[in-house]
């Protein structure tokens, strides 16, 4: 699944905040802190499974909206911010639309088998020399 910037930034609602922080009076000033919010249900972007997908993988991160929510208050600039956010949001979003590879069961190799047996074969031939020589 390949996201662009672009295409999700038609789709997100900003909002911005005076945040805390680093920013001496600056930060009493100006609203620095933005939040991303992501309506997943009315979104074109995805198709219905990929939907339910980051449903089920984001629940702990929607809010009461059902809408993917994401802060940023990091930077002292309120772009910098907002580009903080996207990528976090892209990323996450990447995340949970990826789908693992399924493991193959295998067996240990007939050839590895043997090699183990063979070593285990001298380490007890070598004890029981030891063993003989003692007595």
């Amino acid at each position: 699944m390949n996201i662009s910037k672009p295409d999700l930034q038609k789709e997100i609602t900003y909002k911005a905040s005076r945040s805390g922080g680093k920013g001496g009076q600056n930060v009493n000033k100006v609203s620095t802190k933005v939040e991303l919010l992501f309506d997943i249900t009315n979104s074109v972007l995805f198709t219905p499974e990929e939907k339910e997908r980051l449903f089920t993988k984001l629940q702990n991160r929607l809010n009461k909206n059902g809408e993917l929510q994401i802060i940023s208050e990091e930077e002292r600039s309120q772009l910098m911010n907002k580009e903080r956010a996207l990528d976090k949001m892209i990323a996450i979003i990447k995340d949970a639309l990826h789908i693992p590879k399924v493991r193959k069961p295998t067996k240990v190799s007939k050839q590895a088998k043997a090699k183990r047996l063979e070593a285990k074969r001298m380490q007890a031939v070598k004890k029981q020399l030891r063993r003989s020589g003692m007595e």
